[in-house]
């Protein structure tokens, strides 16, 4: 019997090596990001993924040696596959708040920047700030995004929808005041884009200030780890400055 006992257990000893080399051995990370957020993450001309988030995950993910893929993902579900374990990352223009640490464990920083309120044109001489907007003015935002949640301290009727974009344009017929996004996504709108520059303004400086990082499930200490070594591996070599200019993030 013990003869066997031996034998058997040594027919383990390789299967559980197998095992947990097969754990130690990931290489391919996936990534969640909402393309509706130029020029962190969209859809360009030719229909394909791109962005300054859409190339720097690849890039981290290559510096470390393995394979980091980014997937476009709806906003109002993707902390929830995070949650669900359907991806391992989020990449989407993630600010850091304090409720969201509770569930989430976040990369070192990758860009600080603000809310913003965009107006029409028309409506500059009398708004200058958020501060300026009559109470109860409809301002829109990117439903369960942090310009949504700051909107909340301010006594205004709150717009919510899918993508900044249709904000922006019902904004232009005539139904919004105002509209609130960050301020990146604001100067592709009000600096960048010939369609709006006549048309739309920004209103005073950001009224917040918001760290963006790279989101990961809590407790997941493995990848995080890697994208921080990553990311320091690109800001020490410049490839990370080189990728912000390339896609004018200040």
């Amino acid at each position: 019997m013990k003869k066997y006992a031996i034998i058997f257990a040594l027919m383990l000893i390789p299967m559980m090596l197998f095992a947990n080399g097969a754990q130690e051995e990931k290489s391919e990370y996936v990534f969640a990001t909402d393309a509706t957020w130029p020029p962190f993450e969209y859809i360009d001309e030719n229909g394909n993924l791109t962005g300054f988030e859409v190339e720097l995950v690849p890039m981290i993910g290559e510096a470390v040696g393995k394979t980091f893929i980014v997937q476009n993902i709806p906003w109002d579900t993707i902390f929830a596959g995070l949650r669900n374990g359907q991806y391992d990352g989020v990449a989407s223009g993630v600010t850091i708040t304090e409720e969201r640490k509770a569930t989430i464990d976040f990369s070192t920083p990758i860009n600080n920047q603000g809310q913003v309120l965009i107006i029409p044109t028309a409506s500059a001489d009398t708004i200058k700030s958020i501060n300026d907007l009559p109470e109860g003015a409809k301002v829109g935002v990117q439903i369960g995004t942090t310009g949504d949640f700051a909107l909340e301290e301010y006594p205004v009727e709150i717009r919510r929808y899918d993508d900044i974009g249709l904000a922006i344009e019902d904004m232009l017929n005539g139904n919004l005041q105002g509209a609130v996004c960050d301020s990146l996504i604001a100067s592709d709108f009000v600096l960048k884009n010939e369609n709006y520059a006549d048309l739309l303004t920004v209103a005073g400086e950001p009224f917040t200030s918001e760290e963006i990082a790279i989101g990961v499930q809590k407790g997941n200490t493995e990848l995080l780890n890697l994208i921080n070594e990553g990311l320091q591996i690109l800001m020490d070599n410049g490839e990370f400055d080189a990728l912000k200019d390339k896609w004018g993030i200040i």
